[in-house]
């Protein structure tokens, strides 16, 4: 078992630090200890997957936005320490959100890749967050992903501050770090999205089972979900 405080030597610890570094250690078990990094999906892996193997239901339920019945889905996997998914939250998804999702034409699909434990770690809070306020803790992690993905020291405070703005208290903060189910379900997400979709970085983007290779911009995604949504 994995405890955080061993990632940050150097740090001056409080002991309510190092309890809190405690419960999330669970949040950590099975990730290597590596820094968090910013990453870019690569053009590796199939072009294109079954639909029907990709939307297959797991023992998590889907993050989504948009009609179950859309004529495209997205499906996005991400790192909530990833740079390059922070910028496509940020800076593409709400013009995204506006021309597809809200249109009723596209369903979004966000899947959790963690890229290393503390990517874990904000992937069981906005879980844990439940029902309509996991996407929006989701945002709000990456928005503020500089506050606490890439900061010196102990992160687990800093992703409480942030967890208490969706309701979170001490108790059920340290409860959710702590849900060994949950740690493996996402592990389990993660292990399928790269032995069977050849995910390997983030953000990586399936468009009806296509993959996105160029970089999610708005104009990247009319190229390919223009055609689908023409054809007949």
């Amino acid at each position: 078992m994995f405890d955080l405080r061993n990632v940050f030597v150097g740090f001056s610890w409080s002991r309510r630090a190092a309890l809190l570094s405690v419960a999330a250690t669970a949040a950590v078990a099975g990730f290597a200890i590596v820094a968090a990094q910013p990453s870019l999906a690569q053009e590796k892996g199939p072009a294109e997957v079954p639909v029907a193997e990709l939307m297959k239901a797991t023992d998590l339920p889907e993050i989504s936005l948009g009609p179950t019945d859309a004529k495209v889905t997205v499906v996005e996997y991400g790192s909530m320490t990833c740079g390059h998914c922070a910028h496509f939250t940020n800076n593409v998804f709400p013009d995204f959100k506006k021309k597809y999702i809200d249109s009723g034409k596209v369903r979004y699909i966000f899947r959790e890749f963690p890229l290393d434990n503390l990517a874990s770690a904000a992937s069981m809070l906005a879980r844990c967050a439940g029902g309509d306020k996991t996407l929006p803790l989701i945002e709000t992690f990456y928005a503020k992903q500089a506050d606490w993905a890439f900061v010196q020291g102990n992160p687990v405070p800093k992703l409480f501050d942030i967890a208490k703005q969706a309701g979170f208290t001490q108790e059920s903060f340290d409860k959710c770090l702590t849900d060994q189910k949950l740690l493996d379900q996402i592990t389990a997400a993660r292990t399928r999205a790269s032995d069977t979709f050849g995910v390997s970085a983030t953000p990586t983007f399936f468009i009806n089972g296509k993959r996105l290779t160029e970089a999610p911009t708005i104009e990247s995604f009319d190229k390919v979900i223009g055609p689908l949504l023409a054809a007949k």
